[in-house]
């Protein structure tokens, strides 16, 4: 018999990679588990694209290089689920139409001008900022590379709190909306902001003057800003839409990425 945290975990990696997964429930249970499992999904997909762009590295490719596989392999390792919903989480938001007009445009197969617009800014700022982070240091744009990605599933972790309501009665959205409780995402926010902070550490850059571990605190900060960020989409998609959906996660989960990623640049 599988041991319930394991039903969590499974759920998580099924709903949120690629990764050959069974998922053996599917319940409220199970979806709390799983959302509050979403950063290690995170680890996971953040390491294999560290380790594809550092192979790049070392077999002397360049820094613009290996940022795009820091950015192009956790999209394939999701299918794009992510990137879609931001594409189709901006059609809705731009189209100015009603909640339930908004709605409807965001279920559409297709992809409108919002939705490209916003595909090629988010992943030129992606680019552009591992591709500084490599260029400076192969350690640092590791470290950008796996915050990043569990930045953006901490995110899902914190959408999917209770009090958050789903858009529509069905979907992957309707699944996990308000699953966690508050004070488990928060803890979970904590821990993960705890551990990239002691990833920063590892880096072991000082402030001249005060003797201050940068990437401690840049590290720490970039998870900070991208739930920042990501809290004021929730909420304007909320007032929106009515709620969240399966599209809107995927537009929280890409805009934190790309917060904490342009955090990690600055200073």
């Amino acid at each position: 018999m599988t041991p319930p945290p394991l039903h969590g975990l499974r759920f998580s990696f099924a709903t949120l990679s690629v990764l050959p997964v069974k998922v053996s429930r599917w319940d409220r249970e199970a979806a709390r588990g799983g959302m509050l499992c979403a950063p290690l999904v995170g680890v996971v997909l953040g390491c294999g694209a560290a380790f594809v762009a550092l192979v790049l590295l070392f077999l002397g490719a360049a820094p613009l290089l290996a940022a795009v596989a820091g950015a192009a392999v956790p999209a394939v390792l999701t299918r794009g689920l992510h990137l879609d919903g931001l594409a189709d989480t901006a059609d809705g938001l731009g189209s100015g139409r009603p909640a339930e007009d908004a709605l409807r445009i965001m279920k559409q197969s297709d992809i409108g001008p919002f939705g490209v617009i916003t595909l090629v800014f988010v992943l030129v700022a992606q680019v552009a900022a591992l591709s500084q982070l490599y260029d400076g240091s192969w350690a640092r744009g590791a470290l950008a590379t796996v915050v990043s990605a569990v930045a953006a599933r901490l995110a899902l972790t914190l959408a999917a709190r209770t009090g958050v309501p789903a858009a529509r009665p069905e979907g992957l959205g309707a699944a996990v909306a308000g699953v966690v409780p508050v004070r488990g995402a928060v803890a979970v926010a904590l821990a993960v902001t705890g551990v990239a902070a002691a990833a920063g550490a590892l880096l072991g850059t000082y402030d001249t003057a005060f003797g201050v571990p940068y990437d401690i605190a840049r590290a720490a900060l970039a998870v900070l800003a991208a739930l920042a960020a990501a809290e004021l989409l929730l909420r304007h998609c909320v007032r929106r839409f009515g709620g969240v959906t399966g599209d809107v996660f995927g537009g929280l989960a890409e805009t934190a990425a790309t917060t904490a990623l342009v955090v990690l640049t600055l200073g």
